[in-house]
């Protein structure tokens, strides 16, 4: 997996190095031909921009990479390749490849997300899911008749838990009893929900529940304040989602921008 990222990472930066300055530092010389260190020091910068560190064995991996990549090209340029009509259209389109990703790392680099936008999107998140939590548990199956048999049966003290883990036909919830654990209401379909919040505590629907799965028989087992992380908790994640919406929606106004025929 590691020498798969790394030879990744290789032929994605060297893309981008293919015109250097001729004084440049060498990492090697192969058949009398200066590989420049500057293709070395790029692939190290993607690494760490990609949050991994680059240690003394890496880097020496990735020299020999390197200069392994130097060899081959050597070859096949040796053989008259780089005139073949395949090889002139991969290029262009690895030429494409790295426009676009510097074209985006422009963006960003101009258009970060703020502390005041990842505070509203953190705001939305909470008034969304907010509020209280339910903790359920439901036996689900295809028919009312079955429904009510079984809302027969716990009434004269069959196991909730025992019928769902026979009966329910929701395999997720059925194996642990019918244990839906703590969600928040509005994550479940509407018919669901709307039994669900006029239940007490311990209570069990005394009706079933029509809902587009089946016929539901619904226990509340307790409810809470709903517990959510604090913002510093989540704030990495909230800005890369508020920068991936960036870009998507400057992506999508080139795209409208555009003038195809």
């Amino acid at each position: 997996m590691k020498k798969q990222l790394l030879s990744s990472l290789m032929a994605a930066a060297m893309l981008g190095t293919l015109a250097l300055p001729a004084a440049a530092q060498n990492l090697a010389v192969v058949n009398g031909k200066p590989v420049p260190v500057e293709r070395l020091n790029t692939i190290k910068e993607q690494v760490e921009r990609s949050g991994r560190k680059v240690s003394a064995e890496i880097e020496a991996r990735l020299k020999d990479q390197i200069i392994t990549a130097e060899v081959f090209t050597q070859e096949a340029q040796r053989l008259g390749l780089e005139s073949s009509a395949n090889y002139k259209a991969q290029m262009e389109l690895a030429r494409q490849q790295v426009l676009m990703n510097e074209l985006f790392a422009d963006y960003q680099a101009k258009n970060p997300v703020t502390e005041a936008e990842i505070k509203a999107e953190y705001d939305k998140f909470v008034a969304a899911n907010g509020g209280k939590e339910y903790k359920a548990s439901h036996i689900l199956v295809e028919k009312e008749d079955d429904a009510k048999a079984i809302l027969a049966s716990i009434k004269k003290g069959g196991k909730f838990e025992d019928i769902a883990k026979k009966q329910s036909k929701d395999p997720g919830s059925g194996a642990k009893g019918g244990n839906l654990d703590w969600a928040n209401p509005a994550s479940y379909v509407p018919e669901f929900t709307e039994a669900l919040i006029k239940l007490e505590k311990g209570k069990m629907t005394q009706t079933p529940v029509k809902s587009q799965f089946g016929w539901h028989i619904i226990r509340l087992d307790d409810t809470r304040q709903a517990q959510l992380p604090k913002l510093d908790e989540v704030k990495p994640q909230v800005a890369q989602q508020l920068q991936q919406q960036k870009v998507s929606q400057y992506q999508e106004s080139l795209r409208a921008k555009a003038k195809v025929e």
